[in-house]
């Protein structure tokens, strides 16, 4: 059984998911007029609380495979429409159709170089298993593509979370891409996680950098810590000491974003790798590069460039919503060897999620079932 046909499984399981939860939404609106009328006579009973609370978690996972669903609608009908007509057009495999799969495929924003390969596999799997059948072809396609980031060297997705002290999460990524909107956000959600957040500005020498997320800090109620014009190193130290005298969980620190001069970037990452390293051994636990979905082979590059100046842990793929080039989390995977940790799919300060390759499958491959 190939991965698309196991991917078959998840993709049902999570349409269950979505389906359960509308029921459940209306059972619990018809339990709550219910025990409205109850509670003028009678206490209402902590069980029902109790089945309350286990149905909203049920809610919260339905909520994250409709948004993943509403997410990547560009890229699901760029990229699957365009796949399903390649189908119908072509009755059998010839050259032009995998030409013209090619053309699509990098499209998508898979990348040329990782195109290149799959058409390879692809070509020579066609000719091993003397694929005819263009329904099936579509099949072996999705399995290929799903190699792409399933095979191989395996990735956490996870945060590595610091078991003693604050958690220091280094922000890194060149300027206009949504860096100090993406910290906000993992502030606002870490928050609603019971923790404690501290902003230290990390980029001090842009202007309005301190002041813009001094703001940020304010509106989700973290902690903060910046000076303007002074030495970026110096100031995270002074901002760390005052995390652990604080008690901060989670630590997000800002840095500069100018990949012009890869030199003096490294140079200054450096030194702020290694004041944080002495001041928390361990630290930094994550070290997050923030792209911009929407500039498809360009984020690529930026990925590679800081890859080769700093430790880079992970990814943030912001506005991948307003894209179809969502076919990027399989260039990503494939070129740079680096996991997808979060990605935005909106504006709003919900809409950054950590990345969940099964509901990202879903939202991706879901009008192919």
């Amino acid at each position: 059984m190939g991965l698309f046909s196991k991917f078959k499984n998840i993709i049902k399981k999570k349409e269950e998911i979505v389906k359960e939860e509308k029921e459940e939404v209306e059972e619990i609106e018809q339990e709550t007029i219910a025990e409205i009328e109850e509670t003028k006579e009678v206490e209402v009973k902590p069980k029902k609380i109790k089945d309350k609370k286990k149905k909203k978690k049920t809610t919260s996972e339905a909520e994250e495979i409709k948004d993943y669903d509403k997410g990547l609608k560009k890229t699901r009908d760029e990229f699957i429409s365009k796949l399903n007509i390649l189908g119908i057009k072509y009755t059998k495999v010839s050259e032009e159709y995998f030409e013209e799969l090619e053309s699509i495929l990098i499209m998508a924003d898979i990348g040329v170089n990782t195109v290149m390969k799959f058409m390879d596999k692809l070509r020579d799997r066609v000719k091993k298993e003397n694929i005819t059948d263009m329904e099936y072809l579509k099949e072996v396609i999705v399995d290929e593509l799903l190699i792409i980031y399933v095979e191989g060297e395996s990735l956490s997705d996870k945060i590595n979370m610091s078991e003693d002290g604050p958690t220091v999460i280094l922000m890194v990524g060149v300027n206009g891409v949504g860096k100090t909107t993406t910290i906000a956000k993992l502030a606002y959600k870490y928050q609603n996680e019971g923790k404690k957040v501290m902003l230290i500005a990390g980029d001090t020498f842009r202007a309005g950098a301190v002041d813009q997320l001094k703001i940020w800090a304010e509106r989700t109620n973290s902690e903060f810590y910046g000076v303007q014009d002074s030495d970026p190193a110096s100031v995270i130290y002074d901002g760390l000491v005052k995390a652990k005298e604080k008690n901060i969980d989670i630590v997000l620190i800002d840095t500069a974003g100018r990949l012009q001069n890869k030199v003096n970037l490294m140079k200054e990452l450096e030194k702020i790798n290694k004041v944080i390293g002495t001041h928390i051994p361990g630290a930094p636990h994550e070290t997050l590069l923030v792209i911009d979905a929407s500039t498809g082979q360009n984020g690529i590059m930026q990925a590679k460039a800081f890859k080769e100046i700093t430790n880079i842990t992970g990814i943030v793929l912001t506005k991948l919503d307003g894209t179809a080039k969502g076919g990027i989390v399989l260039a990503i995977k494939e070129e740079v060897n680096l996991p997808v940790k979060f990605i935005g799919l909106g504006e709003a300060m919900t809409d950054l999620k950590p990345f969940d390759i099964e509901n990202y499958i879903y939202g991706l491959f879901k009008d192919m079932m």
